[in-house]
């Protein structure tokens, strides 16, 4: 069965579309003039801003022009993750396939984060038997890269005072409040070491099999970071004497935590087998540390490759193995008044290393500002301890929940009068544009919520079929019970 099948067949149709439309973060240009044409061949105004933000709106129902404005809004980029074996997110559709009651991608994400909030908003303005007060729909550029555009959206663009974010991941959940975040980036150049190749082998260590997972969704399970596990084999091999670093690469998302990685490395041909000892050694302390978390799973694959004609320096070397072994990764602290959130965390997401330069990526989260900056800063005081020069880019607030909200109040009784229950309301880990938003829009009442995804920026991203129904039935409900216009 293809997914365009499935029900609401009306999500699902569009949904599919946008799986056949490459669009990772920074390339959003295609699918933002898709969402263009879509909204014009439907007789809706639909725009492109200067930030590279879609927006459409639609006039209200007649009967239902009392109801304020409400905005749906979702991110048109996907984090792009590759199981293995080539797949080009720039030129590349996404391949798709049912199991059981999940959509999955074939050997990549699948994009559900934020396809399923698109496609939810774009076959509400499309379906005119669905009853609403008046629509605007945005859908942002870029959010998986650093939100640039809920950054860029300019004062006076939306209308509206009603905003329902539509990139939450667990039905019958609303999310009232988020994380704020800042990349930590630290850099250096450093000089390289010619070498002799006689009496020495390279080989390439590629280290693979985690799950990964998304950074503030999934950073409380305690995965393995390829990272920190590969710091922690290249740390005994340099000690050993068994490993000279030539070059080092692992991770590619801030926001989701890095899976695999490889170096390449000179071993001294006397030291060979001392080397693989340890190799073996290591990956099963690995795999018993993390058999819960990560199932055994954790490879480690040895293939012997040319010798560079350069590595790394003894200094260099373990300044940087050493910093990325110091750096805190993982949660650092739970919400003290509710104590099951995490609070403060931070997932080391990139580590690149070769030719000369060393670049490392780490996104910080917190819902506390004080924590957030002492977190940041414990971060920078590592790396420059090794020489590296740190910088804060991309910091963005958290987004304070509206415990009076009426919106939020109007969703509950939705809601409960639907499915005989009330949703659950929380803040989450996990950063969401309404923080973004409310910065330039302080008086805009949001709350954000979805169908159930589970690992998004992983290729084991999957959507749960019978839950779309439910949100997207909720959302059609809950649109004619957005507040009256006082």
């Amino acid at each position: 069965m293809e997914i365009s099948a499935l029900n609401p067949q009306l999500v699902w149709k569009h949904f599919y579309a946008l799986t056949r439309i490459p669009r990772p973060s920074g390339h959003t240009a295609a699918v933002a003039q898709y969402l263009v044409e879509f909204g014009k061949k439907i007789g809706v105004e639909a725009f492109i801003d200067n930030a590279g933000n879609v927006v459409m709106r639609k006039p209200a129902t007649p009967g239902f022009e009392n109801l304020e404005t409400a905005i749906l809004q979702a991110h048109m980029d996907m984090v792009p993750q590759p199981l293995d074996g080539p797949h080009n997110f720039e030129t590349d559709p996404i391949d798709t396939h049912i199991e059981g009651e999940w959509v999955y991608a074939n050997g990549t994400t699948l994009g559900a984060d934020d396809g399923m909030g698109v496609a939810a908003a774009m076959a509400i303005l499309e379906d005119d038997n669905v009853k609403h007060g008046p629509l605007e729909v945005l859908i942002t550029a870029d959010e998986e890269t650093g939100m640039y555009g809920a950054r860029g959206l300019e004062a006076g663009t939306l209308k509206g005072k009603f905003l329902l974010n539509l990139d939450s991941e667990t039905e019958g959940v609303i999310t009232i409040g988020c994380a704020g975040g800042q990349d930590v980036e630290a850099s250096m150049e450093y000089d390289e070491m010619e070498v002799n190749p006689t009496g020495m082998k390279a080989f390439k260590i590629e280290m693979d099999g985690m799950k990964g997972g998304h950074s503030g969704l999934e950073i409380n399970l305690g995965r393995a970071n390829a990272n920190k596990l590969m710091a922690r084999l290249l740390s005994v091999l340099i000690d050993a004497e068994c490993a000279w670093i030539c070059s080092w690469t692992g991770g590619t998302m801030r926001n989701a935590i890095p899976r695999s990685g490889e170096a390449v490395v000179l071993v001294p041909e006397k030291k060979e087998q001392e080397f693989k000892n340890i190799v073996n050694e290591r990956l099963g302390i690995f795999n018993e540390e993390f058999k819960v978390q990560e199932n055994g799973n954790i490879t480690i694959k040895l293939t012997e490759c040319e010798a560079p004609k350069k590595a790394m320096t003894d200094d260099v070397q373990l300044n940087l193995v050493n910093a990325i072994l110091a750096a805190h990764d993982g949660v650092l602290r739970y919400i003290p008044t509710i104590p099951d959130i995490v609070e403060t965390s931070s997932n080391l997401a990139i580590v690149k290393a070769a030719d000369g330069k060393i670049e490392i990526g780490i996104l910080a989260r917190s819902s506390s500002d004080t924590m957030k900056a002492y977190l940041c800063e414990s971060l920078a005081a590592c790396f420059r301890l090794a020489g590296m020069d740190v910088q804060f880019n991309g910091g963005y607030g958290g987004w304070q929940p509206n415990t009076e909200s009426p919106l939020v109040a109007n969703m509950s009784d939705v809601y409960e009068k639907m499915y005989g229950n009330k949703p659950v309301v929380e803040v989450c880990h996990a950063g969401l544009e309404c923080g973004i938003i409310g910065v330039t829009y302080p008086d805009m009442d949001m709350a954000s919520f979805g169908p159930t995804l589970e690992s998004p920026h992983t290729p084991s991203e999957r959507c749960f079929i019978p839950s779309v129904e439910k949100f997207y039935n909720f959302l059609v409900e809950l649109l004619k019970h957005i507040p009256e216009k006082k």
